[in-house]
């Protein structure tokens, strides 16, 4: 028989996609004050893996991921994304976002994103909001599933996935 206990906290990641003419410094003062204190802030990479944010928010797009310093629930995920929507329409222009935010969660086993697109492999977690099992952990490191998207899959975000995890794991025995 199993026995219903909590999980432990996640560490939260926001990925980010940015139209270049976007102020990413804004953009991280708005994000800090509504996530917290940021504790890893990635390298800016191009984004040029699907042309499907292009008609809405232009090319040469920039991808950037960042994770937050005090950790939250697991079953929090559903208000993230809804927090990171709000935060995108404040940097529409003329309707169209200019900034897309993907929230997710870093456990020591798996990275889950949220999203507003059911497909197969996601699992209802109510409002409108999916989580997407990313990459799980296995053999030393995050690793991708069939479904993964490109840019998931990428060695330099790996590292910097594995390297997030490690911070995470010693902030759970009290060490970071």
């Amino acid at each position: 028989m199993s026995v219903l206990k909590e999980p432990k906290p996640a560490k939260v990641l926001t990925a980010l996609l940015f139209n270049p003419s976007l102020d990413q410094k804004n953009v991280f003062e708005i994000l800090t004050a509504h996530f917290g204190d940021m504790d890893f802030i990635s390298e800016s990479i191009r984004f040029d893996y699907s042309a499907y944010y292009e008609p809405e928010m232009g090319s040469d797009l920039i991808r950037r991921f960042v994770t937050y310093r005090d950790l939250k629930e697991q079953d929090g995920l559903v208000s993230l994304k809804l927090l990171s929507v709000e935060i995108e329409n404040m940097f529409k222009n003329n309707g169209n976002r200019r900034l897309n935010i993907d929230p997710g969660l870093i456990t020591l086993e798996r990275l889950v994103l949220a999203t507003g697109k059911n497909y197969t492999h996601r699992i209802y977690l109510g409002k409108g909001v999916f989580g997407d099992l990313t990459l799980i952990y296995k053999k030393g490191s995050y690793t991708p599933l069939p479904w993964t998207y490109p840019d998931y899959r990428e060695p330099v975000v790996i590292g910097w996935l594995n390297k997030i995890r490690q911070k995470y794991n010693q902030q759970l025995r009290g060490i970071g």
